[in-house]
């Protein structure tokens, strides 16, 4: 009689045959031998192959290895979308280094901040934003005194920018970006991490109300979610994909590796307009791009003289951040863009959840399509839980699209960790799974759909209002160009909405007082008497680096 034990079937080791470390570096070899003349990324006059990109990210990985940069070291990279970040996603960890895209809208200290948590061992920065580095690195060498250890500085020209500023930031000792390239090798043995766990990226929370965080991301986490990003949104072979989103934003949410998967085409544009995105779509054959709501809000409304309309082909785009306003999308839909709505954050490597299209929503009538599609989803293929949960008793929430919890996550789309913070890090994790800080409700298919950021809830009269959905009203009024709802302190209800607005090119000259009663009149209309917002407001909105609407300004202001 044979004896049926389990020990056999997984008493099979692991070589070198049958395991490697899973890493997204592997993309870039494949997609330089199959297609070795295809456009891998285009700037302006500049085309290159994906023979030429591989060999550009071997010859960066080689000139680092010189540099002694390698594993455990991080290169902060301060740049637009241009090429040569692009090429830093793929070039610095075949060196065995960790790339940190650094946000080119932050201030000088708040570089100065990231450079000095992160030990950068080398700054590439383009030349448009050297002296933004010149002084980050002078406040971070007056901060740790004498054992201050200058970074490889390297700059980045830009045919495109004043050869003034280049030249200025060689006289003052920087390396040429493209003379770096020449002294690595084109041919360079470059080795995969040993362990999938290594770290590949290093990325920074928008830090709004603190110290930014340092969100560190693996090589597996990369390799999962630059797959998944493709197969959510039904991404194909040779997508061609514009760079609306920038690259220091969650690594462009995964797709620098994803194209590379997919021998696909970066178009790279190094500032965003209506005009610039409607301009690329029609002339260089443009698939895919993504965008937060603020840049779908500017594409469907912009005037017709920056449009070139209607569209070649059907176009692609993925949004995150605020939930997009059902409106906007709606408008995006009436000009035949398709858009798909995603939500993350920092910490789960961009976006994790979909709003995944049902073929039975195609007969909906086009706002409700828009109200169902402005939802958080469901989870990713690559992430492998997500739930809403009881802030108090941890458990989840029902299934009745009312009851509010908190957002939390689980799996291989999340991050290692914040950098050199373990009490972040135990607030974070806490019973097994990510907290997000976002509160939501799961409706009865099992969607999530996010109600407001924790702090951002208005307590009126001991009732809850989610700030979220009077602006998602709000932006239905057809002056509102941008609007965000924070709590004012009432007197009688404790808090109470107060909008901010800023309105739509063309009635900026109307008498606001009117514009603000009319308003005040389509919210009595549309929403419950206590979500009305008691003031209205009308200036430009405050944004973090990141584009997203700094609610506490506004707070401030409102009280």
């Amino acid at each position: 009689m044979v004896e049926r034990g389990g020990g056999d079937i997984d008493d099979l080791p692991k070589s070198d045959a049958n395991y490697t470390a899973l890493t997204p570096l592997w993309f870039l070899e494949r997609a330089a031998l199959i297609h070795p003349q295809r456009k891998s990324v285009i700037h302006g006059s500049l085309h290159y192959t994906w023979l030429q990109t591989y060999q550009r990210c071997r010859r960066l990985a080689s000139a680092l290895s010189k540099h002694s940069v390698g594993l455990g070291k991080t290169v902060a990279v301060i740049s637009p979308n241009i090429p040569a970040i692009y090429e830093a996603h793929f070039g610095v960890p075949m060196a065995g280094a960790v790339v940190n895209c650094v946000n080119i809208r932050l201030n000088a200290p708040t570089i100065a901040f990231l450079l000095g948590h992160s030990l950068a061992s080398v700054v590439m920065v383009d030349q448009e934003f050297f002296s933004l580095a010149e002084e980050a690195l002078k406040i971070f060498a007056s901060d740790v005194k004498g054992t201050f250890k200058p970074p490889v500085l390297i700059v980045i020209g830009d045919e495109n920018c004043d050869p003034g500023q280049f030249k200025d930031a060689l006289d003052k000792g920087a390396i040429d970006y493209e003379k770096f390239l020449e002294s690595g090798d084109p041919e360079y043995a470059w080795k995969p991490p040993k362990d999938e766990w290594q770290s590949i990226a290093l990325g920074y929370t928008s830090g709004t109300t603190s110290s930014p965080k340092g969100v560190v991301l693996s090589h597996r986490g990369a390799y999962v979610m630059s797959l998944s990003g493709a197969l959510i949104w039904g991404m194909t072979e040779g997508a061609v994909y514009l760079w609306t989103l920038p690259m220091f934003h969650c690594n462009g949410w995964c797709y620098t590796w994803t194209l590379a998967a997919l021998c696909g085409t970066s178009v790279c544009l190094r500032q965003v307009s209506a005009k610039a995105v409607y301009s690329a779509i029609a002339n260089e054959g443009v698939t895919h791009f993504c965008a937060a709501p603020v840049v779908l809000n500017t594409i469907a409304s912009a005037p017709k003289d920056q449009t070139i309309l209607p569209l070649p082909r059907q176009v692609n785009v993925m949004t995150a951040g605020a939930a997009p306003p059902p409106p906007v999308l709606s408008a995006m839909s009436k000009h035949g863009f398709r858009v798909t709505h995603t939500y993350g954050l920092s910490e789960t490597y961009g976006p994790s959840t979909v709003c995944a299209w049902k073929p039975e929503w195609d007969s909906l009538p086009l706002e409700a399509q828009a109200r169902l599609n402005a939802r958080q989803g469901v989870r990713y293929i690559g992430l492998e839980g997500l739930d809403v949960f009881d802030t108090e008793k941890q458990t989840p929430v029902p299934a009745d699209g009312v009851t509010m919890g908190e957002i939390v996550a689980r799996g291989n789309s999340v991050m290692k960790g914040y950098l050199k913070n373990p009490e972040a890090n135990k607030e974070a994790f806490a019973n097994g799974w990510f907290h997000s800080g976002d509160l939501a409700v799961k409706h009865p298919d099992g969607y999530i759909e996010i109600k407001d950021r924790a702090k951002d809830i208005i307590i009126s009269g001991g009732e809850n209002i989610s700030s979220l959905e009077v602006e998602s009203l709000l932006y239905q009024h057809p002056a509102v160009f941008e609007t965000s709802v924070v709590a004012r302190p009432d007197e009688k209800w404790g808090e109470s909405p107060c909008a901010f607005v800023t309105l739509k090119p063309g009635t900026e000259g109307s008498n606001e007082k009117d514009v603000a009663q009319d308003i005040m009149k389509f919210c009595r209309a549309k929403m419950p008497a206590f979500w009305v917002p008691k003031s209205v407001v009308f200036r430009p909105l405050p944004k973090t680096a990141t584009g997203k609407i700094q609610k506490h300004v506004l707070r401030a202001k409102a009280k």
